[in-house]
């Protein structure tokens, strides 16, 4: 028997209970055909020796803005640990301004006022930037900094006359005039003047953020939201850039692509009178195994460390401040019901515990109405949750998709966001396991970055930047991080059966480590690296576990071809 390839000499934990370890895999069209004995007397095409190396499924990001996190890697980074402080932000916008024609412009994304003290402010920018627009969009994604002439182009000359938009926030000086800072739906203004993107730029951004998938392991991504440029996306033809992008080989890892929830409408002719979808009753599932429509991403509030999410308490220190509905409830229930009725499995972005209720009355009611147990719906974030939501979410069959790399990236900010008795419920992760949830991997990237093995450290260990241990009791073991970032991602989009494990007949996409994570003290999980990263069988990254000469130039000619 001749298969495409065999990787050997390899320390591999397959995460399938039936067969948990194995030092061979063999490869045909791509997907796992033997392991170990399954393989004697089997020739290959290919041998690789993988070098001793741990080896496990790759790794599959629940919620990772793609092409944003390859826009941020071609903009002005202003990121803590680069930027720390108000001044130097405002030295490097001038530096990048210098660069730039007069009417360039100067596009920079990462800021944190927690870390900072502050948010920009227009007037500041306007110095900085010698009068160029500018638009810095603020860590979390939910806010930008804007500049006056940034104003001017949108009609709002000298910063007068900016309206005040439902869903969305203006910070305002004592005269009225806009400061600078925008949030949420008072966004897209903004945004009309910078987007849609060209094709060019976007996969241009694919491909910086593809190289750095591939780099981090992370062989399958859920990319939160498409399609809606001024709210989450590049442009309407979303799909068509992604699709592009694999077809010309700029993107290797795997795709599923959640279209947001305004880019779907009413279609006529559908036996029961209406349907709401896409055109041609396009829904979840469409696609293969490189690219696939995934759930309808919808985003309900804002953001924990922006102080926006929808919150039954106010927010420490401000006592007007619940948070803010990007739609009114009755408007969110109608969505979802409509989107699960036509055969979508709806993705809500709920953070704050007021829209997580929202959320799941709205869901309940669809599956009273509509019964579709199979759904998988879910509430990405779930970010400030209390015991009786996580039994009444594992009820629905509901998936809870937090990101873990916020306890170390804004843990201290989001402490303090909050009464000192609701920390507890920030993040929430062994809960959701034993409530009987499945538990998927994700980072938000580029919210923060996506390096899977900084989430998986945060999982386990749930320190903040300061060393504050947040929820103690939701510490998760290094099995469950792991499952949670390979089998838990797969099945939070019905994938499971194909991913997450490495068993005969799923796809051969696997990771190989510097170092055995179940075997390394736990608060050094972070400083493990990916050695190589293999997708279908083919190698696509190689930082030296295949050796130099041959293997080295396979793996050229797979990523130049």
């Amino acid at each position: 028997m001749l298969i495409d390839a065999i990787f050997t000499n390899a320390r591999i934990r397959t995460l399938d209970p039936a067969r948990p370890a194995a030092s061979r895999i063999g490869v045909t069209h791509g997907r796992i055909v033997g392991l170990d004995s399954d393989l004697d007397g089997v020739t290959a095409r290919r041998t690789i020796d993988l070098q001793g190396a741990p080896v496990l499924p790759g790794f599959h990001d629940a919620h990772n803005h793609l092409s944003f996190t390859g826009a941020r890697l071609a903009s002005l980074d202003l990121r803590h640990g680069v930027i720390q402080s108000t001044d130097a932000l405002y030295a490097a916008v001038a530096r990048k301004a210098a660069e730039l024609p007069a009417d360039g412009w100067v596009r920079g994304s990462g800021y944190d006022q927690n870390f900072l003290g502050g948010h920009p402010t227009a007037e500041r920018l306007d110095a900085a930037a010698g009068g160029r627009p500018v638009i810095l969009e603020h860590v979390s994604g939910h806010m930008i900094t804007v500049s006056t002439r940034a104003f001017e182009l949108a009609g709002y000359p000298g910063r007068h006359g900016v309206p005040d938009f439902d869903g969305g926030f203006v910070a305002r000086a004592a005269d009225g005039r806009a400061e600078g800072l925008l949030q949420e739906r008072a966004m897209s203004f903004i945004y009309e003047l910078v987007r849609p993107m060209g094709l060019d730029e976007v996969q241009r951004n694919l491909a910086l953020a593809g190289e750095q998938a591939l780099r981090y392991g992370l062989t399958s991504i859920t990319e939160p939201g498409i399609g809606a440029y001024k709210m989450v996306g590049n442009s309407p033809v979303d799909f068509h850039s992604y699709q592009q992008a694999v077809e010309n080989g700029v993107l290797s890892t795997r795709v599923t692509l959640m279209p947001y929830c305004t880019t779907l409408h009413d279609v006529e002719g559908f036996k029961d009178g209406g349907w709401f979808g896409l055109d041609l009753g396009i829904r979840t599932g469409l696609g293969n195994d490189r690219l696939q429509i995934g759930p309808v991403k919808i985003v309900s509030d804002g953001s924990f460390i922006g102080r926006s999410a929808a919150m039954h308490h106010c927010y420490h220190g401000e006592p007007d401040n619940h948070g803010v509905l990007l739609f009114d409830p009755a408007e969110l229930q109608a969505m979802i019901i409509g989107a699960h009725e036509a055969g979508w499995t709806v993705a809500t972005h709920a953070i704050g515990d007021a829209a997580i209720d929202h959320v799941m009355d709205a869901v309940e009611k669809a599956q009273r109405n509509h019964p579709r147990p199979e759904a998988r719906h879910r509430i990405e974030h779930f970010a400030l949750a209390t015991d009786a939501q996580i039994t009444r979410a594992a009820a629905l069959g509901l998936t809870a998709v937090p990101q873990g790399v916020f306890i170390s990236d804004f843990g201290d900010g989001m402490i303090a966001a909050v009464e000192p008795e609701l920390a507890p419920l920030i993040y929430r992760m062994k809960s959701l396991l034993k409530a009987g949830m499945v538990l998927p991997g994700s980072s938000d990237s580029p919210v923060s970055d996506g390096n899977p093995l900084v989430s998986l450290h945060d999982m386990v260990n749930r320190r903040t930047s300061s060393g504050t241990l947040l929820g103690p009791d939701e510490r998760l073991t290094v099995e469950e991080a792991v499952r949670a970032y390979t089998f838990g991602s797969a099945y939070a989009v019905g994938q499971e059966r194909d991913k997450g494990q490495l068993r005969v007949g799923q796809l051969a996409d696997f990771v190989a480590l510097s170092d055995d994570l179940f075997a390394i003290p736990e608060e050094t999980i972070r400083n493990v690296t990916v050695g190589a990263t293999v997708i279908g069988g083919e190698v696509v990254f190689n930082d030296g576990v295949l050796g130099d000469g041959e293997s080295r130039m396979e793996t050229a000619s797979i990523l130049a071809g």
